[in-house]
């Protein structure tokens, strides 16, 4: 898939090959939140130790990886104030307080780091404040370690350019076959959690005209990543979901950040109404699956891994989901799939390139200071630069697209309705007439079924195939159906226990 809307769904880093601990009794390598909080409170290790190791791989590991753009000057000073406040207070942290997170580089940060979504002409550019879901990683007292890489402008500035590639940082690895692109606009994000240079991150969200899309790369199997029916307002007009490499680990993310915002009450206002009492947490139940009527989408999803070793993976999935006591429903079909799955046949293109510029081009105008200040300033910048450097060598199909709208007039109206229309008789009169709890499809492959009905899901490990490329299954449902998402993936993940260390193949960082 080669769009914004069909790039969505998705960070944190590198999981080191060698065993390191911080001390002999506690070791950092494949840590979950609740493990890392468990040794805070047992003086097993700080939150000063957790950020040096981190910042240690970060600094063995991304030469090649290339998953992280630029650390935070000042996470360690943050640890230090995290590790002091759990002194005073006897030991007992809980949440997100003391752990590092990774941002990608289109979340908003007003401190010494930059937001460019990848791009060279956003170099130096000043925000005017925290995006809503930094405010919140902030009160929660979380550390922001650093930006991740991104396919510049999340994949929206010409669909020739290749996955994880950006200015900033160059081309992205698949961490698991190191010759292979990440893919996806989440590229950095997914990079950097399984291979534990972080254990938490957040990536973005496709733009909010044409709903949201499970922020993701081509490794959603390495990772867990968890898109709400709305997640927190971020800037540079994306919204943002976690990718860890647990589903626990993304449920406490997802708790952290999800929240009505004023500066956004249009879209999140109703959808704070779906927020449980007492949060996501209480969900996390190892028999999740019992009772939940799930939906399996062959067509075209799973037809198209039929006699691949994928195809037996996802059959003997579809066995334990039984077996743990899920009723299936196969073979079921959606309306118009084919018409969703197409970005242009569906409206979301005409939407999203019009909603771009006019969102862009508001952000741009809100910053303290820019090199630029519209999306035809960045489209120059970008020929300007082409021509001087000759490293740049990408087109901007995309952005000449949108720079060529003028609002949202008669046609992106028809889009939007187009859209509302195709996700009523498409996925939500399925998921009433069989009376589902979720639907189950391959990877991300289904994003613009939920996208653009504005749907939550989550992409749990499901595999990896004979060439060593991870692959993973998604749970999707209607708007407000969390809850019921979370006990199936956390019940799924504990029963298969699918998800592994990368392997760098073929070719070791470490030979």
């Amino acid at each position: 898939m080669k769009n914004l809307s069909s790039m969505a769904f998705q960070s944190t880093l590198f999981l080191l090959l060698l065993a390191i601990s911080l001390t002999h009794e506690f070791k950092i390598k494949e840590a979950t939140i609740q493990e890392i909080h468990q040794a805070f409170n047992s003086n097993k290790v700080t939150s000063r130790q957790l950020v040096e190791f981190y910042l240690k791989q970060i600094q063995a590991l991304n030469p090649v990886l290339r998953a992280v753009i630029e650390v935070n000057p000042d996470a360690l000073n943050q640890a230090n104030v995290a590790d002091e406040k759990r002194r005073a207070s006897g030991g007992n942290s809980a949440g997100l307080e003391g752990i590092p997170i990774l941002l990608k580089d289109n979340i908003g940060t007003k401190d010494r780091l930059n937001t460019t979504a990848g791009s060279l002409a956003l170099v130096g550019s000043v925000v005017g404040r925290d995006s809503g879901v930094v405010e919140r990683l902030r009160r929660a007292e979380s550390i922001i370690l650093g930006k991740a890489s991104l396919s510049e402008w999340a994949h929206f500035r010409d669909f020739n350019a290749p996955s994880g590639w950006c200015a900033r940082s160059g081309q992205g690895k698949n961490q698991y076959v190191l010759p292979t692109d990440p893919c996806g606009l989440s590229s950095g994000s997914a990079i950097a959690v399984p291979v534990n240079k972080k254990p938490l991150s957040l990536s973005s969200l496709s733009c909010r005209g044409s709903q949201t899309h499970l922020s993701r790369s081509c490794l959603p199997t390495t990772i867990v990543g968890n898109k709400a029916t709305f997640p927190a307002l971020t800037i540079i007009f994306l919204y943002n979901s976690p990718i860890c490499r647990t589903v626990s680990d993304a449920v406490y993310v997802l708790n952290a950040i999800i929240g009505f915002d004023s500066r956004d009450a249009e879209a999140t206002r109703e959808a704070a109404k779906f927020i449980p009492s007492g949060g996501y947490t209480q969900f996390l139940k190892t028999d999740g699956l019992k009772g939940k009527r799930l939906g399996i989408l062959r067509k075209p999803f799973f037809d198209f891994y039929n006699g691949t070793v994928l195809n037996q993976a996802f059959e003997k999935h579809f066995i334990t989901l039984k077996q743990r006591g899920a009723i299936l429903f196969d073979h079921i079909e959606i309306a118009n799939v084919d018409i969703i799955g197409n970005s242009t046949a569906s409206g979301e293109d005409t939407a999203l390139n019009a909603e771009f510029k006019l969102s862009l081009n508001a952000y741009l105008l809100e910053l303290v200071r820019s090199p630029v200040r519209s999306l035809a300033d960045i489209i120059a910048f970008n020929i300007k630069f082409s021509a001087q450097e000759k490293i740049d060598e990408f087109g901007q199909g995309v952005f000449l697209a949108a720079e060529a709208t003028n609002g949202f007039g008669e046609a992106e109206n028809k889009a939007i309705e187009k859209m509302k229309r195709l996700s009523r008789d498409g996925l939500e009169r399925l998921m009433k007439e069989k009376k589902l709890d979720a639907l189950v499809t391959p990877g991300a492959d289904a994003s613009a079924i939920l996208a653009i009905g504005g749907f939550p899901g989550i992409s749990v490990p499901a595999g990896y195939g004979n060439d060593g490329v991870p692959f993973g299954i998604c749970f999707g449902g209607l708007r407000g159906s969390e809850p019921k998402l979370i006990e199936i993936a956390y019940s799924f993940e504990q029963a298969t226990k699918v998800r592994k260390p990368p392997s760098f193949k073929p070719g070791s960082l470490y030979e």
